[in-house]
């Protein structure tokens, strides 16, 4: 299975999956999460308030996943996680990987052969660019599911990118 470290815009990825790092509420919100609710249209949000009205009237739960359409992105499957608050005092790192995890999973059971990543909780979740991708490296390289064969990391920023494959070197 390949990872590829990509700089662009998690939107415009042509795979059968996007990941959204999404807030538990699954309404939308800033960051990937808006971007993702703005290009994929009202489907996404028709279907995340259906997510609501039902099994996730409580907001989904840090390091969950689940998935929606993707409405007018070009992937036909939007996985939504949302990753935890960066804490000094706290390591949540585990929350972390599971997001990756339990995102891979659920792109696998839905017949995805590529998922589109964004780093999670490396914004305004102020998780460092750094650790970040340690987290999500050590699990989308070592994962094994059945049917995915690309995953790609998208990188929002020229920096993030140089940081991203500095890392990835390293590791």
């Amino acid at each position: 299975m390949d990872v590829e470290l990509v700089e662009g815009d998690i939107t415009a990825q042509e795979v059968d999956a996007i990941v959204n790092a999404a807030n538990s509420s699954l309404l939308g919100g800033g960051g990937v999460d808006g971007a993702i609710h703005r290009k994929g249209g009202p489907e996404i949000l028709a279907a995340t308030r259906a997510l609501r009205a039902g099994h996730y009237g409580g907001g989904l739960p840090t390091g969950q996943a689940v998935a929606t359409t993707a409405g007018r992105l070009s992937a036909r499957w939007v996985v939504h996680t949302v990753g935890p608050v960066f804490d000094y005092a706290e390591d949540r790192s585990a929350l972390l990987r599971a997001c990756y995890q339990n995102s891979l999973r659920v792109a696998d059971e839905l017949g995805a052969a590529s998922v589109a990543f964004p780093l999670i909780s490396a914004g305004v979740y102020r998780w460092p660019v750094e650790d970040a991708v340690r987290q999500a490296l050590t699990v989308l390289r070592t994962a094994q599911p059945a049917g995915v064969r690309t995953i790609r990391l998208v990188l929002f920023s020229a920096e993030t990118a140089e940081t991203a494959r500095r890392v990835a070197a390293e590791f």
